[in-house]
């Protein structure tokens, strides 16, 4: 069998001009949000390539999901795992934990039946890394998956028996920050009677959709997946919708529980909503669309604050944390977006820079008190 392939960012061998500028532009992405780290990994004989970021372990060691997915093109994967890496630095920062922030894709088809020989060379892959980086399950991959993993390395979180699958915890955060939401909004957090438009229908909005379909709440939902729609419609009476139609509705609230970038040039003018709150990471293609979101008069909850819950989960598991404790710290969400709107008025600034501030204040608080000591 051969060796697998190992690549990173902190090394500099002796390659072709074409993959000297490949490698020029991987330094710039890196550089653009000071990543400590990336790591790149091709398996030949189970076909596993994978790629770890490391954004930032001030804090404590990064902890963020695997996402297996198939992505356009190699460019396409490496863009998502830095910034979906920077997001958990953030989100464990204004969470109040102690963790950094990772990230994980394994590039490829991830309806695979034979997932074995994949995550246990991915489970390896995390082992290189001798602890910096702490895995868990997300987009693509499942509690069996991280048992996988589990028999190559001991630094995966969310296993049978253990914590679990983090999307009750993470639906349940998103729905208190929904309901923190109206009540910035409307004055009363009351979400009876509210048009919620659900767009994503896996595990996070199927646990969202029951939540708020006990409160009262009318639902409009889209999945791309039909049997994941058709569980939300038949179960909580949501009205099914095309996947570009769900942006046009006229809601009181649009919950992206799907992927990332779905807040664009195209997509914002097409909003007939109040708030925007969901579980989706990295929820706008870039960071000028939070400034027209604000333009619009929107409220608008950045995504790595009211989606913290699922990272909340995990902690619990490292922590020994029961899951009552977990699942009131994920309702914590409601308070700390609350306070998020305050900066963000008292300062005169869009949610996501106030969001931003936050966790940049704590981390370099941290970053003090360890440089003061050396």
């Amino acid at each position: 069998m051969k060796a697998p392939v190992k690549s990173s960012a902190s090394s500099s061998p002796a390659i072709s001009r074409a993959k000297k500028e490949e490698a020029t532009a991987l330094f710039a992405l890196l550089e653009e949000h000071e990543h400590e780290q990336v790591s790149l990994v091709y398996e030949p004989s189970s076909g596993y390539r994978g790629i770890i970021a490391i954004h930032d372990t001030t804090l404590g060691p990064a902890l963020g999901g695997t996402r297996f997915w198939n992505y356009s093109n190699d460019r396409e994967a490496l863009i998502d795992c830095l910034r979906l890496a920077r997001g958990m630095t953030y989100k464990a920062a204004v969470a109040g934990l102690n963790l950094g922030g990772g990230k994980s894709v394994i590039i490829g088809d991830n309806k695979i039946r034979n997932r074995e020989p994949i995550f246990r060379a991915h489970g390896r892959h995390v082992k290189a890394l001798g602890g910096r980086y702490i895995t868990a399950e997300d987009v693509g991959t499942s509690v069996g998956d991280m048992e996988f993993i589990k028999a190559e390395t001991d630094h995966v979180t969310g296993l049978i028996g253990k914590s679990g699958d983090p999307s009750p915890v993470t639906a349940f955060g998103v729905y208190r920050g929904i309901k923190a939401c109206a009540r910035h909004r409307y004055g009363d957090d009351a979400l009876g009677g509210k048009t919620v438009a659900i767009q994503g229908c896996g595990h996070v909005g199927y646990f969202l959709a029951d939540l708020l379909s006990k409160e009262g709440a009318q639902l409009i939902a889209t999945d791309i997946d039909q049997g994941k729609l058709k569980a939300v419609v038949d179960d909580f009476r949501a009205r099914p919708v095309a996947p570009d139609a769900i942006y046009g509705v006229e809601a009181n609230i649009f919950a992206p529980c799907a992927l990332g970038g779905i807040l664009n040039d195209q997509t914002i003018p097409e909003l007939k909503v109040d708030i925007i709150a969901g579980g989706a990471n990295n929820q706008l293609a870039e960071e000028r669309h939070g400034d027209m979101l604000e333009e619009k008069g929107l409220t608008y909850a950045p995504d790595y604050v009211i989606n913290a819950g699922g990272l909340v989960n995990v902690n619990a598991e490292l922590e020994g944390w029961t899951m009552e404790r977990a699942r009131n710290k994920a309702g914590e969400i409601y308070e700390t977006l609350l306070m998020l709107f305050e900066i963000a008025a008292d300062e005169s600034m869009p949610s996501y820079r106030a969001a931003d501030r936050l966790a940049e204040r704590r981390i370099a608080a941290i970053a003090k008190v360890r440089q003061n000591f050396v």
